[in-house]
């Protein structure tokens, strides 16, 4: 009983999420340039928190699945949560790039600049360095190469120190970046409707992502597998 439900639940990553991230996406595109209203102080521009803070949080929660994937390598040794923890990290990677991208667009009007070596800007970029770290140190060896993924296992580990340097940066020092205002409940509820519309859709489009490069991961292990065992028949 529980195996089919939760074969069921697996299954659904072809079937309700591509409908589900369809239409939360247009959901949130439509509430972002129709139904909130324009910031007064920042403008138009303030539309881009609609996306730039949910992908943080697609970015956390990539990185949240890479963290306990690369726990399970080291103490499994399955190479099947290797292939998870490299999917999720190649999404996180896409989300982090995400928040640099559509932060360096708000800052430009508000800031008069880019990019500022702002605590919580500097940190979200050393978390982009170490997804694409690790994902190169994981592409120099063989997908079934369990040394390998162990040591990228304990890289991924190790970067998870970053997640909470980002997090709380703007309560540890004085920064550019805003506060909270989500948390601190200083939005608009028609901008808070919209922010919720907009997480709801990026965290689905993060884990169909993150499903479907899983997929593609353990079908590439697969793979290898089987060709180190047909070269090793070829040898006998």
């Amino acid at each position: 009983m529980l195996r089919n439900t939760l074969l069921a639940v697996y299954g659904a990553r072809w079937t309700v999420l591509p409908p589900l991230v369809g239409i939360s996406m247009l959901a949130m595109l439509i509430g972002a340039v129709v139904v909130a209203p324009r910031e007064v102080v920042e403008g138009e521009v303030q539309r881009l928190f609609y996306i730039h803070a949910p992908s943080a949080i697609a970015m956390y929660l990539a990185g949240g699945v890479v963290f306990f994937a690369s726990l399970a390598v080291l103490w499994t040794r399955d190479l099947r949560f290797d292939a998870l923890a490299r999917a999720a990290a190649t999404v996180g990677a896409l989300f982090t790039a995400i928040v640099l991208a559509t932060g360096a667009i708000w800052g430009r009007p508000i800031w008069g600049v880019y990019w500022a070596w702002d605590a919580r800007l500097t940190g979200t970029l050393i978390l982009f360095l170490i997804y694409s770290g690790y994902l190169l140190a994981r592409s120099l060896a063989d997908e079934t190469d369990e040394q390998a993924a162990r040591y990228a296992a304990v890289l991924a580990i190790i970067g998870a120190l970053d997640f909470p340097i980002i997090h709380m940066s703007v309560d540890w020092w004085r920064t550019l970046h805003p506060q909270p205002i989500v948390a601190r409940g200083a939005l608009p509820t028609p901008m808070l409707l919209v922010f919720f519309v907009g997480l709801v859709a990026i965290s689905l489009l993060a884990v169909w992502l993150i499903a479907l490069r899983a997929e593609a991961e353990g079908l590439a292990t697969r793979v290898s597998g089987l060709r180190a065992a047909a070269d090793r028949r070829e040898g006998e």
